[in-house]
Parts: C-alpha cells; sequence; structure tokens
C-alpha cells in the first residue's frame, strides 16, 4: 500500500511540528514537506508532489488566501485544506478560499495550551487527508487505504484518549494502550464488512414531492456549491439542507450559496414557514427537523444530544420528513464519512418518498451514500454531474 503524502504549510513551527506528529504516527499517511508561507509552499511544490495540502490563512510574504490564487492560475489540481484559527473569526475569509478553489476547511486550536487541544481536532486531521488526499492519491494511480481504515485508527486514538482521561497521562504513557482494551470501549465499532443491499417494498408509491431534504458532510462545501449552481430555476418545493459544519460558518456559507443558486439560499430559523423555491441549510450545532403546523409547516431547530455523533444530524431531518411527508417528500443522500442519515433515508424509502445517493465514483467519500445504500434507502445512485439534473426532474415533474 502506498502511504497518502502531505505538505504542511503553516507559520508557526509548532503547528508544522504537532500537526506532523499526527501526520506520521497515522499508519497510511505520511509528511513530505513542510512549508513556512505561501512562497515557501509553491518553492517545495517544485521537488515533492503531495497529495493533499494542509494551508494556514495568515502567513507572512504570501498568506494562505495568495497561494490558492497562485494555485488556480497555475492549474495545480492538489487539493487544499484550509486549517487556521481565523477561520473561527472570519468565516468569510473561510468562504472566499472555498471560492478560491480550496476543498475544505478545519479550524485549528488557539490560545496558549494549542499542544494540549491539538487532540480535539485530531479526528478532522485525519478524514480529511484520508477523505481528500486519499480520493487525489487514488486518481492519480496510487493503491492507499480506504477512509474506514482510517476510521479504525480514529476510534484507537479517541480510545487512548479515553484512557489518558480516566487513568491519568503519565500512567497512560508507563502502559500503552493494548488493541483489546481499546476495542473493549463503548464507542469502538469495527470496520463495517461489504453488504447486500437490503430490498425495501415502500408503504406506499411516490407520490407528489412537497420538500426535499438532502443530507451531506465530508466533500459537501464544493459539491454543494455543483448541485446549487445547476439547479434548475422552475423547482418550487422547500429544500432542506444538513451540512457537518462547525458553527459560526453555516451563514456565510448559505451566503455563498446564495451568490450562485437561482433559489433563494438561508441559514435556517427557528420557527421560520417553508416557502417555495427556498434553501434552508442546518445552523452548526443545530438539529434541524420540519414541525407540522395547519396553516403551514415550520422549521424547528434543536440543541438534542448529538445523533450519529452530529449536530446537525441527517436522521434527524430524514426521520421528521418521513413522518410528515411520508411519500410526498424527496431524500437525498450524498457525499460523506460514517452513516448518518443512511437510516433515516430508509426510513423515508418505507413510506415511498422518492430517494436519491451519490454514487461512489464522484463521492469524495463513499460512506453515508454506501451505508444508505445498503440499507435499501436508495432509490437510484447519480453521480455529482448528474445530480442537480435528477432532483429537478423529479421535482419539477412530480409538483
Amino acid at each position: 500500500m502506498d502511504d497518502i503524502s502531505v505538505l504542511i504549510c503553516d507559520d508557526s513551527a509548532l503547528m508544522r511540528n504537532l500537526i506532523g506528529r499526527i501526520v506520521d504516527e497515522t499508519e497510511g499517511m505520511k509528511v513530505v514537506a513542510r512549508a513556512e508561507n505561501g512562497l515557501d509552499l509553491i518553492e517545495k511544490l517544485k521537488t515533492v508532489q503531495p497529495d493533499v495540502i494542509l494551508l494556514d490563512i495568515q502567513m507572512p510574504q504570501m498568506d494562505g488566501l495568495g497561494f490558492l490564487r497562485h494555485k488556480k492560475e497555475a492549474k495545480i489540481d492538489i487539493p487544499v485544506i484550509i486549517l487556521s484559527s481565523v477561520a473561527t473569526e472570519g468565516a468569510a475569509i473561510t468562504m472566499q478560499c472555498l471560492d478560491l478553489g480550496a476543498s475544505d476547511f478545519i479550524t485549528k486550536p488557539g490560545g496558549t495550551s494549542v499542544s494540549l487541544k491539538i487532540g480535539d481536532v485530531t479526528k478532522e486531521i485525519i478524514e480529511y487527508i484520508a477523505s481528500y488526499g486519499g480520493s487525489y492519491a487514488t486518481k492519480k494511480g496510487k493503491s492507499v487505504h480506504e477512509p474506514e481504515f482510517f476510521s479504525h485508527q480514529i476510534k484507537l486514538k479517541q480510545a487512548e484518549r479515553f484512557v489518558i482521561q480516566k487513568k491519568g497521562e503519565e500512567s497512560a504513557k508507563r502502559a500503552e494502550i493494548s488493541h483489546a482494551e481499546a476495542t473493549s470501549m463503548p464507542f469502538f465499532n469495527q470496520i463495517a464488512k461489504k453488504k447486500e443491499p437490503v430490498v425495501i417494498v415502500p408503504e406506499k408509491e411516490c407520490g407528489k414531492v412537497q420538500v426535499i431534504a438532502l443530507g451531506i458532510s465530508t466533500g459537501g462545501p464544493n459539491a454543494l456549491r455543483e448541485l446549487f449552481k445547476n439547479i434548475d430555476p422552475n423547482v418550487k418545493q422547500p429544500i432542506l439542507v444538513v451540512q457537518h459544519m462547525p458553527a459560526g460558518f453555516t451563514k456565510e456559507f448559505a451566503a455563498s450559496l446564495n451568490n450562485l443558486c437561482p433559489l433563494t439560499v438561508t441559514e435556517a430559523r427557528d420557527g421560520e414557514p417553508l416557502m417555495p423555491g427556498h434553501v434552508y441549510i442546518a445552523p452548526g450545532n443545530y438539529h434541524i427537523y420540519v414541525e407540522h403546523r395547519p396553516l403551514g409547516n415550520l422549521v424547528r431547530l434543536s440543541q438534542e444530544p448529538q445523533r450519529n455523533g452530529h449536530r446537525p444530524s441527517a436522521d434527524v431531518l430524514f426521520e421528521s420528513v418521513a413522518k410528515i411527508y411520508q411519500n410526498n417528500a424527496l431524500g437525498i443522500i450524498m457525499t460523506g464519512m460514517g452513516r448518518d442519515g443512511a437510516a433515516g433515508l430508509a426510513e423515508m424509502r418505507k413510506k415511498g418518498a422518492w430517494t436519491l445517493g451519490q454514487d461512489q465514483a464522484s463521492s469524495i467519500v463513499y460512506g453515508m451514500p454506501k451505508v444508505a445504500f445498503e440499507l435499501g434507502g436508495v432509490q437510484k445512485q447519480v453521480p455529482l454531474s448528474q445530480m442537480a439534473g435528477e432532483l429537478s426532474k423529479i421535482a419539477i415533474e412530480n409538483q
């Protein structure tokens, strides 16, 4: 197996070392170069060809935005993940990075205890490298591990942190956690084996489409940009979207989608009525669901506990749509790691709703749509390039 090669660009030597340690301690990936700023990064790319770049925003001489502009002009196709504390203070800058071609972003910890807090984003760092770097490496002909292989390692690292918290850091250092001890943790699950898809017999035939519900995660920012850029302006149904994204970013993300989508896109507000031709993006850290009212259904938000490790959760949205709309809905699940939304989409399908899933070839991570397909929740698998057309066709023909 080949390693996923990583280039880290950050003006902080501490951050380069901390992130580098996370990468190099993860089997199946390795750091091939480190850069101090955008200009240094351009020089490094003359001698190394990484599968993914982790890029800080604020740096001297050439910042992250400057490099992304250069990347666009030079037609460099290596995926870039923004990794910066600036992102928490300036979501608009982060969206500008996405506009310039960044694949996604992670908020790195700031303050004086960065070394202690880096563990909080270890999961995201590994997942994003595995997803974006793994996808790029595969397209370039390398043989790398599937994302599930890295999910397995993430759970081991979570177990190690659990032991540290329970036993204390010193005792954890003296006695390295065993695989048996790790897999006995309540949150540890073995990698799922390939399953034949379940056959669901819907309670009713597909009816009119009164609402569209969509769940998406890793790979979502750019996938949603392509989807909503190409959606038919004649789609009249309200569309509710769960995109796994940190709090503080979804308002700017909705605004960026609104700039390119022929429909109106906003961050959802609790209690607002569902309006035709309107796209509602779930706010970070809030579940979104539908509440039935005689005079018109409402968007509702809550901070109930996480589902499948997420808030918002696609399962919460899909379950509410299945209950209220039954066979008069369209459910869509797209690229993402894990299984969030899979059970909810299967429930929608049981009620007779139309359902679509993104196909494996076009998914950055074929996780959520894969599990949904295996559970029988996906009527039809569709490549990203055709998703807007398929959504629009079903919505318009079944108004």
